[in-house]
């Protein structure tokens, strides 16, 4: 076999299989986003009832930012349908990197909630503030957190299942949002223990957890921007196509997450006896091994050469 062999991916029955997992993935992030908006509203209707009966300005004013950072879950929900569309001359591999650049929208917005959390907790430690309806207000913020925190555990769940940075990352910023609640409930109990100062300062620590959360979720979201994978799904890889018949070592995996659709690039020298034929029929079935160890893996190529020609 006297010149290299490329097999590209192009099985139509295992290609479909695989377009219908990526449009189920996608499925299953818009449904996270709306029942989990749904949860939210129907939060922030009862924090609401419990503001109309308190009369607490304050409360309003948490209210009304439990509602806006709800709306994340917007963007979140055009990324996911924009994924869906299929690849144009344009845009060759499809629209799924539209949820990473959603993702770091979310990103920016767990930030601003830190910041406007940290500077009202510091004003509010400068100039203090008497809280008034304590009972109300602690009522308000136990609702706030279990709201959020039932939001950012079925996001979380559902993104790490079907591969989603930004749905994570915008559980992350639900979490984020359950801590500010949890600080209003701590902070009401401090000042009804005769400690009004604990309010400014568990708003404080609150914003510190919250840039925990942001740089964790920071981390999810950049990594898939600069093509991490987790190396987890590399070494699967390289232990799967070193076992196959015929393959006499891996050059190289490369692997890539485009939204909701993991792809693969790959390199074998095989055994330098091979016609084209048989080189041809071992990387079609090396891919379908991969496919079958790393069952998210929506796309590979794979390049075959024989052995005598050495690394590329």
């Amino acid at each position: 076999m006297g010149h290299d062999h490329d097999h590209d991916h192009g099985h139509t029955h295992d290609h479909a299989g695989r377009v219908d997992d990526a449009l189920t993935a996608s499925k299953a992030g818009i449904r996270a986003v709306i029942i989990s908006l749904v949860i939210l509203a129907l939060t922030a209707t009862i924090q609401i009832a419990i503001v109309a009966v308190s009369g607490s300005v304050a409360l309003l004013a948490d209210t009304i930012h439990n509602f806006s950072d709800a709306l994340t879950a917007i963007p979140l929900w055009i990324a996911f349908s924009l994924s869906r569309r299929s690849a144009t001359r344009r845009y060759t591999y499809g629209l799924g990197r539209a949820e990473d650049l959603a993702g770091l929208f979310v990103v920016a917005v767990i930030a601003a909630s830190a910041v406007v959390a940290g500077v009202e907790a510091v004003r509010r430690l400068v100039h203090p503030v008497p809280v008034s309806h304590l009972g109300w207000v602690a009522a308000a913020g136990v609702v706030g957190f279990l709201g959020n925190e039932v939001v950012a555990h079925y996001r979380i769940r559902v993104g790490t299942r079907i591969g989603s940075a930004a749905l994570r990352a915008d559980g992350l910023h639900a979490r984020a949002d359950g801590l500010t609640s949890l600080a209003v409930v701590l902070g009401a109990i401090g000042v009804a223990l005769g400690f009004p100062v604990a309010d400014p300062v568990i708003g404080l620590l609150i914003a510190g957890l919250i840039v925990v959360v942001m740089v964790k979720a920071a981390r999810d979201v950049f990594a898939r921007l600069l093509d991490g994978v987790d190396p987890e799904l590399v070494d699967t890889a390289y232990a799967t196509l070193a076992d196959h018949p015929g393959v006499v070592g891996v050059n190289r995996v490369r692997m890539r997450w485009l939204g909701l659709r993991l792809d693969a690039d790959v390199e074998l020298d095989v055994d330098p006896e091979l016609t084209l034929r048989q080189a041809h029929a071992l990387a079609h079935d090396a891919e379908h091994a991969l496919a079958h160890a790393i069952p998210k893996l929506d796309n590979a190529v794979v390049h075959a050469y024989p052995a005598h020609a050495g690394a590329h």
